[in-house]
């Protein structure tokens, strides 16, 4: 007899729709046999269907059996196809009946006692199913909490196949998972961590305040222990919060990963990632057989920053010139190709010499001026000219340390950036972008208009650094910005002098 189930199954960061088909043979030669392009994951299934068949009170029929994953074309992975195999086949050997099967969609993966565990990817099957009309999705109660977020379909938790079989046949009752998702956004969307934690670095913490209201790129010169990368985790508290579309968003990668927290709903913080130098390419940007989302995906909407950047592999930092422009970052394979969004801010730290002391008036440099040239070279000129400010953070003074006074809190600096992203917004309405740093140069002429004083002086500047096209767009683009916190219509002489300073790496200090 031949029985279908509805699963789903994600490619990329959505999921597909997919019908398994099980039809059970007359024969004495028993086999069998999963097509549909399944991996070795899949093809496991059979041993831990059986096994969990027959240790939840059912038989597993010693028969000839084909049990077909389509669409065909795609290549299935993963064990999440396990519980909709094992009621599949107790249809087809007409141990239940589930004259409405088709309104479910299941998934999950089977131990061999016939207990669920948790898949991947839930968040984006529940929008699928919800897309395609199916009313009711049964899961592992592990993933109904991230499931829950999407209103409008039934989240029904199974513990066991039994379980299961007895939500189908109407033999249990079932209650179908809620949860109260402005709750649980407001609740998860505090941070541990403030600004008002910083001791000193004042003009540090400006040019971060600016790097934020605009989502301009930075990075971050100075001696180890100067507080580069204390300031860098507190970067995502003085963003923006996250809006309910971008959380949702975020949050489908994480559940995609399967890195969500136990029973997690929600990301509803900004995302922080600060991968280790040695990770390699598809580490960064994805990749994989199987394309998986890499850091900068993870950092969709948040902070990806890189610690000793000129300690990571070139090639590797090179990928990254194409995300910081477009916002996502396509993965091609043979067979296929899958866009992740990567919409990022990049911030880098980095030392000014190999010894780290160059720039450090209490401490002596022991290297050689082709030592500290070697050392700035292994960062590509393109990728620091993609850097919209560059600024250099100081060793922190004794009585910076020690001083009693309050400092500003993230919910101070939060409010000034707020405001110079609406700004933004209402600037950019009905346009694909949401942030100075991200204009065209089209929109850089509309926008980033200067007083005169401002072009003389911008004008003085590009003849004595050097600067490329790029970064003369970037000044403007960050003047623009500074204009947008003071509330400013045009780009004033000092919005352009406050610009030309975040350009460091462009003066003759690091030369």
């Amino acid at each position: 007899m031949l029985a279908k189930v509805k699963s789903v199954a994600v490619f990329g960061i959505d999921a597909y729709l997919l019908d398994i088909e099980v039809y059970v043979a007359t024969g004495d030669m028993p086999y069998i046999a999963i097509v549909g392009l399944p991996d070795t994951a899949v093809k496991e299934s059979r041993d831990r269907v059986k096994a969990a068949v027959n240790n939840s009170g059912y038989r597993f029929p010693y028969k000839p059996m084909t049990i077909n994953l389509a669409p065909a074309d795609r290549k299935k992975e993963g064990p999440v196809f396990e519980l909709p195999i094992a009621v599949g086949i107790l249809i087809a050997t007409h141990q239940i009946e589930i004259p409405d099967i088709q309104e479910y969609a299941i998934v999950g993966e089977l131990s061999l006692d016939g207990r669920l565990r948790p898949v991947k990817g839930c968040l984006s099957m529940a929008f699928k199913c919800k897309e395609l009309g199916i009313k009711k999705f049964l899961l592992p109660p592990e993933n109904a909490s991230e499931a829950a977020v999407v209103d409008g379909l039934d989240i029904i938790p199974v513990e066991t196949l039994a379980d299961t079989v007895g939500i189908l046949t109407n033999s249990s009752p079932f209650t179908p998972y809620r949860i109260d998702l402005e709750a649980v956004f407001k609740e998860s969307s505090d941070y541990d961590m403030d600004f008002a934690d910083v001791k000193g670095q004042e003009h540090v913490k400006r040019a971060l305040t600016v790097a934020v209201a605009g989502s301009h790129n930075v990075i971050m010169v100075g001696p180890p222990g100067a507080g580069k990368t204390m300031l860098a985790q507190r970067i995502p508290t003085i963003m923006p919060r996250l809006t309910l579309e971008e959380a949702l968003d975020t949050t489908k990668i994480y559940s995609v990963l399967g890195i969500l927290g136990p029973r997690q709903s929600l990301i509803a913080t900004r995302p922080f990632r600060a991968p280790h130098h040695t990770i390699s390419t598809a580490g960064l940007i994805g990749g994989g057989s199987f394309p998986r989302p890499g850091e900068i995906s993870i950092s969709h909407n948040g902070v990806l920053f890189l610690d000793e950047l000129p300690e990571f592999e070139r090639k590797t930092l090179e990928v990254l010139r194409q995300p910081l422009e477009t916002g996502n970052v396509t993965i091609s394979r043979a067979l296929n190709s899958v866009t992740y969004p990567a919409n990022f801010m990049l911030v880098c730290a980095m030392n000014p010499c190999p010894c780290g002391y160059y720039t450090d008036n209490r401490r002596e440099c022991h290297c050689t001026p082709h030592q500290i040239q070697r050392y700035m070279s292994k960062v590509s000129g393109p990728l620091l000219d993609r850097m919209d400010i560059q600024i250099e953070v100081p060793a922190v003074r004794y009585s910076e340390l020690v001083t009693e006074r309050e400092m500003q809190s993230s919910v101070d600096i939060r409010e000034k950036v707020t405001v110079a992203r609406t700004m933004q917004k209402g600037r950019f309405e009905g346009q694909p972008i949401k942030a100075n740093a991200h204009m065209s140069s089209k929109q850089v002429k509309k926008y980033c208009v200067m007083e005169k004083s401002a072009e003389t002086l911008l004008h003085q500047a590009l003849t004595e650094l050097g600067l490329s096209a790029r970064g003369y767009t970037k000044i403007l683009k960050v003047a623009r910005t500074i204009a947008d916190l003071d509330e400013s219509e045009h780009v004033k002489v000092e919005h352009v002098s406050e610009a030309i300073q975040y350009r460091g790496l462009d003066r003759s200090l690091w030369k």
